[in-house]
């Protein structure tokens, strides 16, 4: 159990990942939380008592991002005033923060009860990026199947208007654009089509329910205004149109999706991003061999390829790396993207071939 001066240095630890992140605001939050929670309210004896790894279990982040969504929901006059940055000195912060947090204390009790989610649509430019290399080799129409798909936002990869290097993607007329900062080599600039994009997560998170539109949005820092509007439009047009998302096991599912009927001229993809990590060893042994299975069976009018954007814990970057069948070309790194897609830096061939790992030794992927 961590002791009391451990979980509030977890809110410096924070604000000074905030600061090298440019979110001054953010960063003021949490420092000032530090100094202000007391055991005199409910949120302050759970946070200064808390019994796992503070920095690990990001309580900070738990409890920012419950603020963040009271003031976006106009609950608190002096939160409000914190979250715009009309407050500067740190003492008026102080006591800001400390008579909200007071006011709304069992409010912010059940933001604790949980990690924060992170859901980024700007993620799918470096899965869309393998996309094109799938399609340069087994043409434009595709089917994907992505496992843990939390709220299914990478789901509109079909919907969004991409700008890759100059290469584009998508439809034109799209509310939701994603234009990373494109690093190296562009990706391949050939026609894609997704004909169908279905989705599998062992909770899923239904954006249709405003408590889980309402937690997915407080999660991005107020100071990311460009991250919160891409966010903000992605779940409208979830609920405008919706995704084929469902609740169950990702080894299960792409079992049971890899045995399906495949069409002639649709290349079937197995899609994820920052996933891997968290399935079991024997959940990911499984959709190794179900994807080798697939892939022995896979022909030129129905081929299958593997696309993933993933951390690469050893060298502290995000890798998209991209698999085709037919073929024994083993996984190829085709691009390093930011965690959340800010850029996105593509290679050139030859590719680096290799099975995904996340870290040598205790953590092998395979």
């Amino acid at each position: 159990m961590a002791s009391e001066a451990e979980n509030r240095a977890a809110f410096e630890v924070q604000a000074q990942y905030c600061d090298a992140m440019a979110a001054p605001i953010t960063a003021r939050v949490s420092r000032s939380l530090g100094r202000v929670l007391t055991r005199d309210t409910q949120i302050g004896r759970r946070v200064l008592d808390w019994a796992g790894e503070p920095v690990a279990d990001a309580i900070v982040l738990r409890l920012v991002g419950g603020l963040h969504a009271l003031h976006r929901r106009g609950a608190d006059a002096d939160l409000s005033r914190v979250f715009s940055s009309v407050i500067i000195e740190a003492g008026n912060v102080d006591d800001a923060l400390d008579g909200a947090v007071a006011r709304l204390d069992e409010d912010l009790l059940t933001w604790l009860d949980g990690p924060p989610q992170t859901n980024e649509a700007a993620r799918s430019a470096g899965l869309m990026t393998g996309l094109l290399h799938v399609a340069a080799r087994f043409g434009p129409r595709v089917e994907v199947l992505e496992i843990g798909s939390s709220a299914g936002l990478n789901l509109l990869i079909g919907r969004m208007r991409f700008d890759l290097g100059g290469v584009a993607a998508g439809p034109s007329g799209s509310p939701l654009p994603i234009r990373p900062e494109w690093r190296g080599a562009p990706p391949p600039a050939v026609p894609i089509e997704v004909v169908s994009a279905r989705g599998v997560d062992i909770a899923p998170v239904d954006v249709a329910q405003p408590a889980a539109a309402e937690r997915l949005q407080g999660y991005v820092w107020v100071d990311a205004a460009e991250r919160q509007a891409r966010l903000d439009t992605a779940i409208e047009m979830v609920c405008a149109h919706g995704v084929d998302l469902v609740q169950g096991d990702a080894a299960d599912w792409v079992e049971a999706r890899l045995a399906e009927p495949q069409p002639a001229g649709v290349t079937r993809v197995l899609m994820h991003s920052v996933v891997w990590q968290y399935l079991l060893p024997e959940g990911r042994a499984r959709i190794r061999d179900a994807m080798a299975a697939a892939g022995a069976r896979a022909s030129a009018e129905r081929p299958l390829a593997w696309v993933m954007m993933e951390p690469n814990r050893d060298l502290h970057r995000h890798e998209v790396r991209v698999q085709c069948w037919p073929g024994t070309t083993p996984m190829e790194l085709v691009a390093l993207t930011h965690a959340h897609g800010a850029w996105v830096e593509g290679l050139s061939p030859p590719y680096e071939t290799r099975d995904y790992v996340m870290r040598r030794g205790a953590y092998e992927a395979d």
